[in-house]
């Protein structure tokens, strides 16, 4: 979309990108007005009403303040009876949920940073690395850790980690000294942070020419550790599909 940087690193005072949480919203209003599909899976898709819909600026402005005014009663409805609502779109997800998400990114945050190490070690084996060892406080050119990534019986690569324990943006100069430590070590690089990344970040980490880094900010943090039921528990909820059940009024 040509979107300038400025717009892409603003944070909320939750501290995550503005721009990311819009379209988050954005998606949810449309899987209500039965224009997407919801998806468990990051896959999103038209429905058969989508695909004839063209929205003009003030129809989805419309909508907006539509699903804004229903939520706006819901809070209301639970300030008078203290009933638990919907008040945070998860990010890539096609329904409401509590602010789960806000709550496990804050226990991040409060983590010494040894444990925020332990962490990552963990997720790192759950995602399939083998021999995953925290190096810490090493003064190694701010490398925390490596492990061995088994593509299959005949190729295995080292990776190098770091750990960014931050409520704030990580910036491209982190990720360039970053790289500068792994310079002969290894072919692949993480770094893991609890906040987000520049829009600099990522284009500096993807660079033609240079070993590739990846980055895991604190969305994709939570994000895994819903994948792998780490320190989160799923809980199944269901709401009325109300078409279904209007094809059986017919008489």
């Amino acid at each position: 979309m040509g979107l300038p940087d400025e717009e892409q690193n603003e944070l909320l005072p939750s501290g995550g990108l503005r721009y990311r949480t819009n379209i988050a919203w954005a998606r949810f209003y449309l899987v209500r007005e039965g224009l997407l599909d919801s998806s468990k899976r990051g896959v999103w898709s038209l429905t058969e009403s989508g695909r004839k819909t063209h929205l003009t600026l003030d129809e989805a402005g419309e909508i907006f303040s539509r699903w804004v005014k229903v939520f706006d009663e819901q809070r209301r409805a639970k300030n008078a009876n203290d009933e638990p609502v919907a008040e945070k779109v998860a990010e890539g997800s096609g329904t409401p949920s509590k602010d789960y998400r806000v709550e496990a990114l804050e226990l991040l945050l409060a983590l010494p940073p040894s444990g925020f190490e332990r962490l990552a070690q963990r997720l790192l084996r759950e995602a399939g690395f083998t021999q995953v060892v925290v190096t810490g406080q090493s003064n190694d050119g701010g490398i925390d850790g490596h492990g061995t990534l088994q593509v299959n019986q005949l190729v295995s690569f080292k990776v190098l980690f770091q750990c960014k324990r931050y409520a704030k943006s990580v910036s491209p100069s982190h990720v360039r000294d970053f790289r500068g430590a792994m310079a002969g070590r290894a072919d692949k690089g993480i770094i893991l942070t609890t906040g987000t990344f520049t829009a600099e970040a990522r284009r500096e980490a993807s660079r033609d020419g240079v070993p590739p880094i990846e980055l895991i900010d604190g969305e994709r943090l939570i994000d895994m550790l819903e994948n792998l039921e780490l320190g989160l528990r799923p809980v199944t909820t269901y709401e009325i599909n109300h078409p279904f059940f209007a094809e059986f009024q017919v008489a």
